[in-house]
């Protein structure tokens, strides 16, 4: 089945978070992203979601830059297109460098479409098995300590899976040792967001002694040489995100010992061909992966349910529901987890309803672009 790609529509959105949220980097709450429209010949609509940030504290990539790459690069070389399969879209936009977020935005809504036009969920048009996917939570750094408990007692109370926890230097070992005392069985990881160096390699050797499940990007966001020579020092394995951009680095990092464990997010590394193509290969080396979160609303969370239904996704993702973060989720029905568990659509595609009421709440500008 060929699908033709006839319009393309981008929302700038604007949503309000339930509360700040803080990480090595800074604080937000109010959340700009891009929701992508892909029309196809027949009236089919594919949905993706941009979860570049508005600036560039996670990767190079903005709002902004998303948005130029978007109008100026990547949505020319899509529209007309006739597309089989949606690993082509990788293709077509591999004159274009890097940019990975906005690239990722449109190729997802393109396996959207794709779902929809097969009549088959995303999950499965992935390969995805599961039926219903485990959960965790990601908790940013909080200012109080009894906070920080409060909120992971209210989390395990709802059934979360595992406890990811935000650190940095000066916000790190104290409170994992007396989260430990607190809860001394809670599947617990931290994440430090590239906030240390070898420097402190003597701080991060003591993390051994909290039985972690993993610490998520000690050290450079660009780094895979120096997490060589620090995962050799540690018992707790070392998860990288920021640094895996693609296969390719998945690969090097694995040979050389860099990481134990990858986290994949579809928009850090492209889109769901290349997270797919990244978990294969994972799987085959016997390295787990699991799925990192960007503080997404309904249309990104779906596309992230459906690639944690891949089997390697071992450990519980960042993929919270709806409730979490938002007042109003802008899908129906929003994303509800159940004792850890949010279930896998089986509809059509992203297997959610995108509600064009909240959308249309939440849109400050909208550009069409049609195949003339």
């Amino acid at each position: 089945m060929i699908l033709q790609i006839t319009e393309v529509k981008i929302r700038k959105m604007k949503m309000r978070m339930k509360e700040p949220f803080s990480t090595s980097f800074g604080t937000m709450q109010d959340k700009h992203f891009m929701l992508l429209e892909v029309h196809d010949e027949m009236g089919n609509i594919g949905w993706g979601e941009s979860v570049a940030f508005d600036a560039p504290w996670y990767t190079e990539e903005t709002v902004e830059t998303s948005l130029h790459m978007l109008r100026d690069f990547l949505i020319p070389l899509l529209l007309g297109e006739k597309i089989e399969h949606p690993d082509q879209v990788g293709s077509l936009f591999s004159p274009i460098r890097g940019n990975n977020m906005a690239k990722a935005a449109i190729e997802c809504a393109v396996w959207d479409l794709y779902a929809k036009r097969n009549r088959i969920s995303l999950a499965e048009a992935l390969g995805g098995q599961r039926q219903r996917i485990e959960v965790g939570i990601s908790i940013g750094i909080q200012k109080d300590f009894n906070q920080l408990v409060e909120k992971i007692q209210h989390y395990l109370d709802e059934g979360y899976k595992r406890i990811k926890v935000k650190v940095k230097p000066g916000a790190d070992i104290d409170v994992l040792r007396r989260l430990r005392d607190v809860f001394p069985e809670v599947p617990l990881m931290a994440d430090a967001n590239s906030a240390y160096s070898l420097a402190d390699i003597d701080l991060l050797k003591q993390l051994d002694e909290f039985s972690l499940l993993m610490i998520e990007q000690p050290l450079a966001h660009d780094d895979i040489i120096d997490h060589a020579i620090l995962q050799k020092q540690l018992k707790t394995p070392i998860c990288l995100d920021e640094s895996i951009h693609s296969l390719e680095d998945a690969r090097k990092a694995i040979e050389l010992g860099s990481t134990k464990v990858i986290n994949v997010k579809i928009g850090r590394v492209g889109g769901l061909s290349e997270a797919k193509r990244i978990h294969d290969y994972c799987m085959e080396k016997g390295v787990p992966v699991w799925c990192g979160g960007m503080l997404e609303a309904g249309i990104g969370r779906a596309h992230n349910i459906a690639l944690t239904s891949l089997p390697n996704f071992i450990f519980p993702g960042d993929t919270a529901g709806s409730s979490r973060y938002w007042e109003k989720d802008i899908i129906e029905p929003e994303v509800v987890v159940e004792d850890g568990y949010i279930t896998v659509p089986t509809a059509p595609g992203i297997g959610f309803t995108p509600d064009l009421d909240a959308i249309e709440k939440f849109t400050t500008d909208l550009w069409p672009f049609r195949e003339e």
